[in-house]
């Protein structure tokens, strides 16, 4: 397109040409979320450090399904609720894997998993400091964000909705204003429900987004990983073209000119 150049995204200084990434949680087995995450064509997974099994060859690991060496592994810290706990998991996970990009994710609670977003700022701070870039699930509070980047993180990672609830972006007032701000990616996290959700996010701007319930959940995972690649397109593509204006009348698309007469 003439004038206009859609760049790869860049995230804690690596290239990526996929602006979608896709969980590893809630899939059936790990061949169903191997062929889920090939339909995607994402090129990041996340992995939740303290449920996926990557050591025990008793059981089936997961990296014997998603190759490590393909793909770029996001290790997260799913089912921490303070720093020290998600601090301590991802510094295993570096001696595991050596992943120095993580996910940092400090829950406040089971019932709603909101951030915990005083200790997720406190785990932030010691992870930056130990070299990791971090990419950090937040509230969708502006303010709170900003305050994340001047931490050093690499990616801000806001929720549309609560974790699992497929209820979309229920603010996106305060996405918008996020992404304004922000000198960082912005990676819509958590709620989203349907590929629609995942264009509407990357019509506000996102520079990319995580999906793994919407897809894990729904009745057909591949058609649906497939249709989240091809929504995450159209809402950049859309994104890049610049809507038209609202406008409270109609406006006619046909002109008015020479128009025949009705006598």
């Amino acid at each position: 397109m003439e004038g206009i150049s859609d760049i790869k995204i860049k995230i804690a200084e690596k290239e990526f040409s996929s602006r979608l990434i896709i969980g590893t949680g809630k899939f059936e087995n790990y061949e169903l979320n191997k062929l889920a995450l090939e339909a995607s064509e994402a090129e990041i997974v996340t992995v939740a450090i303290r449920r996926v099994n990557l050591t025990d060859k008793s059981l089936p690991k997961l990296t014997d399904f998603i190759n490590p060496k393909k793909y770029t592994f996001l290790p997260n810290t799913a089912g921490c609720f303070n720093a020290n706990e998600a601090v301590r998991t991802l510094r295993l996970a570096k001696d595991l894997g050596g992943w120095n990009m993580v996910k940092l994710e400090v829950l406040s609670d089971e019932k709603t998993l909101y951030p915990n977003m005083i200790e997720t700022i406190n785990a932030s701070e010691k992870l930056v400091e130990d070299g990791f870039k971090v990419l950090a699930y937040c509230n969708d509070d502006p303010v709170l964000c900003k305050i994340l980047e001047e931490t050093g993180c690499s990616a801000i990672m806001p929720l549309g909705s609560p974790i699992g609830s497929g209820l979309g972006i229920l603010n996106p007032l305060n996405i918008k204003l996020i992404i304004e701000q922000s000198n960082l990616p912005v990676i819509l996290d958590a709620g989203l429900g349907t590929a629609s959700d995942a264009s509407f996010a990357m019509e506000l701007g996102c520079d990319a987004v995580l999906a793994n319930s919407a897809i894990a959940e729904a009745k057909y995972p591949i058609l649906m990983a497939e249709s989240f690649k091809n929504a995450v397109i159209a809402g950049r593509q859309s994104f890049l073209a610049k809507r038209m204006k609202k406008k409270v009348y109609a406006s006619s698309s046909s002109p008015l000119q020479n128009l025949i007469s009705r006598s």
